[in-house]
């Protein structure tokens, strides 16, 4: 059956109306759904909005720092509204309820849980709405719905020739509703999921149409730079900004919360006018630790408290008091800077009343709290842009670059962008926190019978508490603030997420011992700590695989082995421990001066495992090769998978050589690449990566990659010299 555009407008006239999406979509009230009329487009949900020209709007509620989400989600819409991912058009979700991580109750990207998330939800509204769009071609032709397909954005007539776009449905869309959630479609229907394509931000990112926070510019815009204090904690106690004041383009210095803010029409003119800021700071409640105190404090804390228990398998001390064998060793791990290449920056304007920021941030309805915290507006009157992040890392879920843009804002009233230094990045970081690990094995017959692992440091969370609690109640004046922040710390564990900042990757702990004891001695020196990509995992994978690999040794176990045997009760960490071992070619013989090692480490719900091939040459270590076996559940993009653990693999191996902050009377030391360097392209090794094909949901990948690398590598250094390395960063010491 036909029909000409005459009877289609007088049935989409007659049909049209409110949609009533019987979905449980957690959180849409907030989202006017239906088909607008001003812009002539239909959002029947959250995420989607389809224009009567046919063109498809995906809300995409988690940024796109790398990592992937950009494309990864865009394909979960696709697949199940039969388009081409390209056919989509991604734009970043505003600040809303709706668009709230439900693992964080916080509209927050990290934690490797983008994919995870959004598995469902998204290929549910994706089928939802072609159902809807179905449903009224149907009632257009007067036939069976059943009878009905869906191709390259278009129904089908049941003769096989008719077809409408979806463009002409999406008034009578509008009118439609599902009694029921709509079935999905099975994997072996599926046309992009699970398949190698390439990134749908690839061509804006080459071309330099995608826009990073540090590209946003507004009309009449000026620019801002801060001196802040060389002590963490110190406040300003006077200035004087005299000669800075008499600068051309110069347009105002005022201090700030953390410290001194210059203004100018000019980048380069704020920047070289801050050098001519004199300020004097108070230091009265500054931090005056050293790197070594920092240690001593822990080893300290570690005598005088042996900490809250947080795993007590069997009876580690009648394992120990029995042992043939009580083996022991102690990992110290130093603070790391996060180094996105794009350094922190901010652009607000505050005008009638209201503050906008653009921003590149992991965490946009925290950045509307800190705007509101230091200006006279609320949460509400503040709206956050987010844009590309050229790297996050957990560096950007701090809003500190956002407060201090809307502080300068505020009293400006221009349109300000607010930019770091790439020494104010690294001297001002909030750090990856240093730690202290502690442990002890008993041995009796010649099997490992417990395990006992300390460990000493701060825990993350105590700050994401403070910062989050007033996102977590909007309505709550910012006069209460303070008293939410208190309650929240109070109440970690119980209101609040319990922090295993500190313990994740050690608790966990796989393999099979009778006896295991993992503790945790709380012992926090004041350094700024936050979120570093693959967070307490990155520490305790360190600690557990060098010692799983120091026992193996001291047994006279091969290390590969020795793993196997406790791992036949894990048969997913089993899986890609024997996959990493063939594709590393483990039982190969090794070229003369080279060493391997291996490890392996689950976090983020993946498994992964890597075997590192290394030498030491004219004084320096040299990574030849990493085989990588990842278990990620189902992959919705293998390319995607690759890139992840292979720039997990490349951060890992930086921070293993290069990664150390340094503090001296309470200053860090490093500035810049050239004394925190990073990893540089022609240092860069053969980076292999087998993907273990999965039933299972989605699990993170953009974070797992890190772990297991660095101390697959120390266990590489240690198989070629002789020599066990229980700090970090690693040295080049000759067998």
């Amino acid at each position: 059956m036909g029909m000409n555009r005459r009877d289609f407008l007088k049935v989409s006239a007659a049909g049209s109306g409110g949609l009533l999406l019987s979905l449980n979509l957690a959180g849409c009230s907030g989202i006017n759904k239906g088909y607008q009329e001003a812009s002539v487009s239909w959002r029947p949900d959250a995420w989607l909005e389809i224009t009567l020209e046919g063109e498809i709007f995906f809300t995409l509620a988690r940024v796109e720092m790398g990592q992937g989400t950009y494309t990864g989600l865009t394909t979960l819409i696709a697949e199940e509204l039969e388009v081409e991912p390209a056919a989509i058009q991604p734009r970043f979700a505003p600040v809303a309820n709706e668009y709230r991580n439900p693992l964080f109750k916080l509209q927050l990207t990290g934690g490797s849980t983008s994919l995870a998330t959004s598995w469902r939800p998204l290929r549910v509204a994706g089928a939802s709405a072609k159902a809807l769009l179905v449903k009224a071609a149907a009632r257009v032709w007067q036939v069976p719905a059943e009878g009905c397909r869906v191709q390259e954005g278009r129904v089908l007539h049941p003769n096989g020739r008719d077809s409408l776009a979806y463009g002409q449905l999406v008034e009578l869309a509008a009118a439609e509703s599902l009694a029921d959630e709509p079935a999905l479609k099975s994997p072996d229907q599926w046309r992009y999921i699970g398949k190698g394509r390439g990134r749908l931000d690839t061509r804006a990112k080459v071309t330099g149409a995608a826009e990073y926070g540090i590209d946003v510019e507004l009309p009449d815009m000026v620019y801002s730079v801060v001196t802040r204090p060389p002590r963490y904690g110190a406040t300003v106690a006077d200035f004087d900004a005299g000669e800075a004041l008499a600068m051309s383009g110069v347009i105002d210095v005022f201090a700030i919360e953390r410290g001194v803010a210059v203004v100018a029409d000019k980048y380069w003119r704020a920047r070289k006018a801050l050098e001519k800021v004199t300020v004097q700071w108070d230091n009265a409640e500054a931090l005056a630790v050293s790197s070594d105190s920092v240690m001593d404090f822990y080893r300290h804390a570690a005598e005088e408290d042996e900490g809250a228990k947080e795993r007590d398998d069997g009876d580690i001390s009648q394992a120990l008091a029995a042992a043939d064998q009580v083996i022991e060793a102690s990992y110290e791990q130093p603070y790391l800077a996060h180094a996105t290449l794009e350094p922190m920056n901010a652009t607000a304007v505050y005008r009638d009343g209201r503050m906008e920021v653009w921003a590149p941030t992991q965490a946009p309805d925290l950045g509307r709290i800190a705007a509101a915290r230091v200006t006279d507006l609320s949460p509400d009157e503040v709206t956050v842009h987010t844009t590309f992040l050229g790297g996050g890392f957990g560096r950007r879920l701090t809003q500190d670059f956002i407060e201090e843009a809307a502080a300068v804002a505020y009293r400006v009233r221009k349109p300000v962008k607010l930019i770091w230094s790439r020494e104010d990045d690294t001297r001002h970081d909030l750090y990856r926190p240093a730690m202290l690990h502690r442990l002890k094995a008993s041995v009796s017959g010649g099997q490992l019978t417990g395990w006992h692992h300390q460990i000493v440091g701060p825990q993350i969370m105590d700050w994401y508490v403070r910062n989050a609690a007033p996102a977590q109640y909007p309505w709550a004046p910012k006069a209460l603030y303070g008293t939410l922040a208190r309650v929240g710390v109070a109440a970690e564990g119980v209101l609040t997420p319990k922090d295993v900042s500190a313990i994740e990757g050690a608790v966990d702990y796989p393999y099979q011992v009778d006896s295991v004891e993992v503790r945790h001695t709380h012992a926090d020196p004041g350094v700024p700590v936050t979120w570093w990509r693959s967070v307490g995992h990155s520490h305790n994978g360190f600690a557990v695989e060098t010692f799983m690999d120091e026992l193996a040794h001291q047994l006279g176990k091969d290390p590969y082995q020795f793993r196997r045997e406790l791992l036949q009760h894990e048969p997913r960490h089993l899986a890609v421990l024997e996959r990493a071992a063939q594709l590393g070619n483990w039982f190969e013989p090794l070229a003369e001066g080279r060493g391997r090692g291996i490890a392996l480490h689950r976090s983020f719900g993946t498994y992964v495992a890597q075997v590192v091939e290394a030498s030491i040459e004219a004084g320096e270590i040299r990574v030849h090769r990493v085989a990588c076996a990842v278990d990620c559940g189902q992959v919705v993009n293998p390319d995607i998978v690759r890139d992840q653990v292979e720039s997990g693999v490349i951060f890992g191996i930086t921070a293993a050589l290069y990664g150390k902050i340094t503090f001296e009377d309470g200053a860090v030391q490093e500035s810049n690449f050239h004394d925190y360097p990073l990893l540089r392209a022609h240092q860069r090794p053969e980076v292999v990566v087998d993907i273990v094909e999965s039933a299972a949901a989605p699990t993170g990948i953009g974070e797992p990659g890190v772990p297991p690398v660095i101390p697959a590598l120390g266990n590489a250094l240690f198989a070629l010299t002789g020599e066990r390395q229980r700090h970090l960063p690693l040295a080049a010491r000759s067998a």
